[in-house]
């Protein structure tokens, strides 16, 4: 007796066979799809973000803080998304390490909150990984902020070789104000590198210039934004790299007024 195992397929001889969708395709598109929904149900933050000053283009953040809609296709996808919450469990595993090592690492308040300060009627807010209260003596003074961050492996090279201020200015930026409103004098920049768990750690002290000029920039985007202006473009043409990656070059050089 035959058997058919291809009864019920749809499978016709002679024919060519459609290829299915792959399986992964079909695992991660459902994931991704999760993930983008429960970005749109979340409530837009109606305020400028410390991690966010330091951006190089003024111009970007307008668009950001007034919820101007991303080009099209230039929402942030799932894949994305996931290498977010990826971030959160490195620095989960992080905060672990430095705490058995001997280092007093605090990321909540007492109330249960994260440390963080808001400032300008609220409309400018930062939130921080931590704050090392103690530890053992390496040369550092408590208490200063931690601040850690997760990076592919060429990202963190260049970051262990250039150092934060050069490498990542929008973290050496946010950092700037974080120290600023908190009223702390250092920081401990903590990068862990995804692929080898390498980790790089680099003592970044308090620039009160540079922190200045990054409050002064996060008002003028702030007053921008109320008077429904945009600032200067970063460059005098888009194919400039950082307009290459920008989610709103195509709206931003449409006209080039």
């Amino acid at each position: 007796m035959l058997v058919d195992f291809n009864h019920g397929s749809g499978f016709v001889y002679g024919r060519d066979a459609s290829e299915p969708e792959p399986l992964g395709a079909r695992i991660n598109g459902r994931i991704d799809a999760a993930l983008e929904a429960e970005r749109e149900g979340q409530r837009p933050r109606n305020y400028l973000g410390a991690s966010r000053i330091g951006e190089p283009c003024a111009r970007r953040l307008v668009y950001e803080v007034t919820h101007t809609p991303p080009d099209p296709g230039k929402s942030l996808e799932g894949r994305v998304l996931r290498i977010f919450a990826a971030g959160h469990v490195f620095e989960d595993l992080a905060i672990r390490w430095l705490r058995q090592a001997g280092f007093d690492l605090r990321t909540q308040t007492q109330a249960g909150g994260q440390f963080g300060f808001e400032t300008a009627g609220g409309r400018i807010r930062g939130h921080v990984d931590g704050v090392i209260v103690g530890g053992p003596e390496i040369g550092l003074e408590w208490p200063l902020l931690w601040e850690h961050k997760a990076l592919k492996a060429s990202s963190w090279s260049d970051t262990a070789k250039k150092g934060v201020q050069l490498s990542k200015p929008v973290y050496f930026g946010q950092m700037q104000i974080y120290m600023a409103y908190m009223g702390l004098g250092s920081a401990l920049f903590t990068a862990l590198n995804k692929d080898t768990c390498e980790l790089y750690h680099e003592h970044v002290l308090f620039d009160p210039a540079a922190a200045q000029a990054l409050s002064d920039k996060a008002v003028d985007v702030l007053r921008a934004a109320d008077a429904g202006d945009l600032l200067s473009r970063i460059a005098a043409s888009p194919d400039f790299f950082l307009c290459r990656f920008c989610p709103f070059a195509t709206r931003c050089w449409e006209g080039r007024e």
